[in-house]
Formats: structure tokens, sequence, C-alpha cells
């Protein structure tokens, strides 16, 4: 019988943009999400597409975004307006 804290889960497949990617990490910083999309955390937010809603739910960078199997996340870009 094997007692390994870290038995690996089952991969999860999910969109960022349209663009499929799958991970075992089911918890991620939402920053790290945008990276792995190729766009730059520091311009863009995470914002995650949840039944009929026409607005997606925005995270933080440094939120914890949990990944279910067919998630569907998008790229926001930031206010680029200068104060």
């Amino acid at each position: 019988m094997s007692d390994k804290p870290t038995e690996l889960r089952p991969s999860v497949e999910f969109t960022i943009d349209g663009r499929g990617y799958e991970t075992r990490d089911r918890r991620q910083p939402a920053a790290d999400l945008l990276r792995l999309a190729g766009v730059d955390p520091a311009l863009y937010d995470l914002g995650e597409l949840r039944g009929q809603r026409p607005e997606p739910a925005r995270y933080a960078d440094d939120e914890l975004v949990q990944i279910h199997p067919g998630a569907r996340f998008v790229t926001i870009r930031q206010n680029a307006d200068v104060a």
C-alpha cells in the first residue's frame, strides 16, 4: 500500500482566449495563467467565463484560481489611462 502524499491527479483541460491548455496543478495564481497564455500580467487581468453571465469574473494577479475541467478563461486588457 502506497502512502505517497504527492500522488498525481489527472490533468484537466481548460481554455484561455479559446486556446486549449491542460494542467495537473488545479490551483494556480492568475498571473501564472496569464504568462502561460503569453501575456504580461502587468497589462492584462485574467477573467473566467461562467455560465450565461455576460461579464467574466475577474481575478487579481496574486489570487489563486481553481481550474475546473472545461474552464473558460479570457485575458482582459487593463485600463491604459495614466493618472
